[in-house]
């Protein structure tokens, strides 16, 4: 997600063997759950590499092909934390932050090619990057008091969020950061 030159060999390659790309699914991601002051920078950096520049720079590559063809869909995968904050996760949620409004810089460029460039926005699903998170009992219990849903979201519940981005169904839906978080956003 970070090295230019293989995202561009892998996607010219893609493109010859297909035909084209149609969809793009922006997913890969890293969290390192470190104080600010503690932090360093190279693990500031590998963060804000991996889940903000690997996008722009996989986006950027295929984005020609879909321009040329005059469609695509963009779906980029934000967080919870592109609108909230936590202790120790700094670079996560700035790196989130910052995808969401590229997400919407996408839109705003690249909607007259019939573009459509959208994120989703998990809150707390119970993965093997949130395993130290559901194990701790403290934050557990804190979340399923603060989730109007009262659970943890489910892998599985992401999969129908993203078939719709990625079907004519989102047509006219464009710079959108869907929030797939149990409620979590919608009260105090």
């Amino acid at each position: 997600m970070t090295d230019n030159s293989s995202i561009e060999k892998a996607v010219n390659a893609l493109e010859e063997r297909t035909g084209g790309i149609d969809v793009l699914f922006n997913n890969a991601g890293i969290i390192r759950r470190v104080p600010i002051t503690e932090m360093s920078e190279k693990t500031w950096r590998e963060v804000i590499d991996t889940d903000l520049t690997g996008p722009f720079l996989v986006a950027r590559a295929v984005a020609p092909g879909m321009i040329r063809r005059g469609h695509g869909k963009i779906i980029n995968t934000c967080s919870l934390l592109s609108e909230l904050a936590r202790d120790t996760v700094s670079a996560y949620a700035a790196a989130k932050a910052g995808l969401k409004m590229l997400t919407q810089s996408m839109a705003a460029e690249w909607a007259k090619y019939n573009i459509q460039a959208n994120a989703i926005g998990p809150g707390y699903f119970s993965t093997e990057l949130t395993k130290p998170l559901e194990e701790n009992v403290e934050f557990d219990t804190w979340l399923k008091k603060r989730v109007p849903a009262g659970r943890w979201g489910k892998p599985a519940e992401l999969v129908g969020p993203a078939v719709f981005l990625a079907s004519e169904a989102s047509n006219f839906v464009n710079g959108h950061v869907l929030y797939v978080d149990g409620g979590l956003l919608a009260q105090m």
